[in-house]
């Protein structure tokens, strides 16, 4: 649900994090996805975050049998939140077994050559597994994974997002973006081509950040994302889930202001633990 730094964020005395201490506002764990086949109660990882030991302990109660190692990891890109977790792979703590990890050709080189991450493939606790943009990847018989390269700050990697496509469903997952004009494919026709659209909401508005430029972290605000999709119909806007909020968003607080204007616009806001059906 959260971005990279998780709620409240280190550092943070400010009253958006304070809540949290006060009791007035709960802790947020980073933006994670997985994807559960209930016939084998086996799942597949999207994003390895900081906070995988809480997330992976709280999908146990999700399986009809106790399972802590996925089937496979996708991973977007190499900011923090989104592929740390995999230290947790390694023999300090699980100690894994060739986990298939999937990334697009710049992550894979990056977790190829640089510690401690090259150590999990010298240990086998996982298996690097280059994926290319546009090029689906199945993981069984009836789910099939399609990566989607997308601009964003590429400091290490370049950016993936995600279709996800069972039998019936397909689910778009875009954690991390720069703005939806810098991309060369139109967001609001593959809302119209999915069943589910997950998608980054970092900032809910300019000016959220008082100290720093928010030119230097370009992410589709919130409400230029409503504008944009004010003209899809109720059932598009439907399938539209609002995620990755940094700790300044008021999206993060349940009852505030901006989260009744994005419910009242047809949208909807994650929560921690939201079951999809993808069946």
């Amino acid at each position: 649900m959260a971005q990279d730094a998780g709620y409240p964020q280190l550092g943070c005395t400010k009253e958006c994090c304070k809540a949290v201490y006060d009791g007035k506002e709960t802790k947020k764990h980073v933006v994670s996805l997985a994807l559960v086949n209930n016939a084998d109660s086996t799942f597949h990882l999207f994003e390895a975050t900081p906070d995988i030991t809480e997330q992976l302990t709280a999908l146990q109660s999700h399986l009809s049998k106790k399972r802590f190692t996925p089937s496979s990891v996708f991973l977007t890109h190499a900011h923090i939140g989104h592929y740390t977790g995999l230290m947790y792979f390694g023999r300090e703590a699980m100690n894994t077994g060739s986990v298939p990890v999937y990334t697009l050709p710049r992550l894979h080189r990056f977790l190829g050559m640089h510690g401690p991450w090259s150590q999990l493939l010298v240990l086998d606790n996982i298996e690097l597994r280059k994926m290319e943009a546009d090029s689906a990847v199945l993981i069984s018989s009836n789910i099939k994974v399609t990566p989607l390269q997308v601009p964003h700050r590429d400091e290490f990697s370049e950016t993936a997002g995600f279709i996800i496509q069972t039998k019936n469903k397909k689910l778009l997952f875009i954690p991390d973006i720069d703005k939806w004009n810098k991309w060369e494919r139109s967001i609001v026709d593959l809302i119209k081509q999915v069943d589910y659209a997950l998608l980054d909401a970092t900032f809910f508005a300019d000016g959220e950040l008082p100290n720093r430029k928010m030119s230097e972290v370009p992410h589709p605000f919130v409400q230029e994302s409503m504008e944009l999709f004010k003209n899809l119909s109720a059932m598009d806007k439907q399938k539209i889930f609002f995620i990755h909020f940094n700790h300044t968003n008021p999206l993060l607080k349940t009852n505030s202001v901006a989260a009744k204007e994005v419910r009242q616009k047809g949208f909807n806001i994650a929560t921690e633990g939201m079951i999809l059906n993808m069946e």
